[in-house]
């Protein structure tokens, strides 16, 4: 949607990338297309977060509630689903499995800022919204969905030391692990 200059925190103008290039950029390594993936073929899915989630992945960061989400990240929710193989999901991405997945179980933290210590506190309620279950947690922590199998943990939606975050998302890949061992 935007190509954001992260040192001012601003839109950069007249700039575009490519989600695929960047994403093999960050991942150093062979990735594939979206569209390419199919349950039958791995044991888990893991959804990152960051803004790009609600900006690319959805129309979360634009229409809240109210959001539409890509297709093929529908598809492979839906699919990882059915097949009964664990989803993990961080950060803002949990909203994701909240519109998809009807009933589900997803933590983005707390539900009050809290002093500014969670600015995005309100994404709880638009979980709601949803007909989602909003679980509190904290940043190093992880909600396990064991129902459907779905992950979360609230990462950068938290402003906190960065090891804090790391704990979380360390503690939902582990879940992940241990689900796909059931």
């Amino acid at each position: 949607m935007h190509v954001v200059d992260h040192t001012k925190g601003q839109p950069s103008e007249k700039e575009t990338r490519n989600v695929l290039t960047e994403s093999a950029r960050i991942a150093r390594g062979k990735i594939t297309d979206l569209a390419e993936l199919s349950a039958a073929r791995h044991d888990a899915a893991i959804f990152p977060g960051g803004f790009g989630a609600a900006k690319n992945l959805s129309t979360f960061a634009v229409d809240g509630k109210d959001c539409k989400v890509n297709g093929d990240v529908a598809r492979v929710l839906k699919e990882f689903h059915g097949a009964g193989k664990p989803i993990g999901l961080c950060c803002i991405a949990p909203v994701l499995a909240a519109k998809v997945l009807r009933g589900v179980e997803v933590t983005v933290g707390h539900e009050q800022e809290e002093g500014g210590r969670w600015p995005y506190a309100g994404t709880a309620e638009a979980i709601k919204a949803l007909g989602a279950k909003h679980c509190v947690r904290d940043v190093s922590e992880a909600h396990v969905d064991q129902k459907n199998k779905v992950v979360t943990t609230p990462a950068f939606m938290c402003e906190t030391a960065l090891h804090h975050v790391h704990d979380g998302i360390g503690a939902m890949v582990r879940e992940v692990l241990r689900l796909i061992q059931k």
